[in-house]
């Protein structure tokens, strides 16, 4: 009989997954094996079994599609990580429940893939004995061990279209700009897409910020004739002492809901400085869509490398980029501490060299 294999796909949807699955399909029935889509993340296995055969037919046309034909799920029972990044422990029963409703469903190995919450279920799985392997999912691109995650790329296009739209209304009329973009406690997207969208102020978690600072790049830029700023503002930015914005109340499946730093920080320049200040949030725009080129690849070696490395008996193990090639590491390696901007690495250090301000405190002197 033909190998089966499951696959799911956890946390938040980005740009890739239908890529990634297609990859999965087309590898694992090459080898003559069977694929079992389960939808909704880990809960899918569980009775009634929500679940759905992947085929080359049902996947067929899927390479270009944005989100994700198996479902997302970043809440219920298989929360991994609650408030702001708080990892916890699945409960023995509920693996034993879900050891036995993969038992039962025929599989052999299981395929997450996601971020940081979804690989930390999975390594549970792996240490209970579960044969699992996992693919770099998140548009945060802040997982350790690999070199980028797939929906990173896409997300980053997203968010610099933004600020290039922004550059032309906001020169027009004279105004601040704030656009806040996705990235809860890494500034990745904002400091990739700040760079290449031209804004004059990135503001990201790595490093807190002073409204003196941000005020001082305003003015200077006033003094230059430039009567326009554009600030690109990671959703986890904070002012120094200060604490996330949140929005809603907390939930003990789910982690924080950040939002809203954006409006605080445009309101704090209009009374500081007395110009006009608009904020807008991209918010999930920034996971919509398809996937960029790169990202199709990505996310398609990725899915080819899990199917591999299940047939190689590499379990336990994430595939990741170390360029050229794509290579299995222990998804231990890649959970745990996520993977952060560094505040003297390149990319900021580029950012200042072209101008930008990045609101910290030692552009107050």
């Amino acid at each position: 009989m033909a190998r089966r294999i499951g696959i799911l796909t956890g946390g938040g949807d980005c740009p890739g997954l239908n890529a990634a699955i297609r990859g999965v399909v087309k590898c694992a029935v090459g080898l003559g094996w069977e694929v079992l889509g389960i939808k909704s993340g880990f809960e899918g296995l569980l009775p009634p079994h929500n679940v759905m055969p992947l085929t080359l037919e049902n996947t067929s046309g899927i390479l270009t599609l944005g989100g994700t034909i198996l479902g997302a799920a970043s809440s219920g029972r298989f929360s991994a990580k609650t408030g702001h990044g708080t990892a916890g422990q699945l409960p023995a029963g509920l693996i034993r429940e879900t050891q036995d409703a993969i038992a039962h469903l025929g599989l052999s190995a299981i395929i997450a893939a996601g971020g940081d919450g979804t690989l930390t279920i999975a390594q549970h799985f792996h240490e209970a004995g579960t044969p699992v392997v996992a693919i770099p999912k998140t548009i945060d691109n802040d997982l350790q061990a690999t070199v980028i995650t797939f929906g990173f790329d896409s997300a980053v296009a997203c968010a610099t279209d933004a600020l290039d739209r922004l550059h032309t209304t906001a020169e027009s009329h004279g105004r601040v700009f704030v656009l806040e973009l996705m990235g809860r406690y890494a500034g990745w997207i904002a400091v990739h897409a700040g760079i290449a969208g031209g804004a004059d102020v990135i503001l990201i978690p790595e490093i807190p910020f002073r409204y003196e600072a941000i005020e001082k790049q305003i003015k200077r830029r006033e003094a230059l004739g430039r009567r326009f700023t554009l600030i690109a503002c990671a959703e986890g930015a904070r002012e120094e002492g200060g604490d996330f914005a949140v929005k809603g109340p907390m939930r003990s499946d789910k982690e924080a809901q950040l939002g809203g730093i954006a409006d605080r920080v445009s309101a704090e320049i209009r009374k500081r400085t007395g110009k006009e200040s608009r904020t807008v949030v991209l918010g999930h725009l920034q996971r919509g869509g398809g996937p960029t080129t790169f990202d199709r690849l990505l996310a398609t070696r990725y899915g080819v490398a899990a199917v591999q490395m299940i047939a190689d008996g590499q379990l336990g193990m994430m595939a990741a980029l170390r360029p050229p090639d794509i290579v299995g590491v222990p998804i231990k390696d890649a959970i745990g501490k996520i993977r952060t901007v560094p505040p003297d690495g390149n990319v900021v250090r580029t950012a200042r060299a072209l101008g930008i301000s990045m609101g910290g405190a030692d552009e107050c002197r």
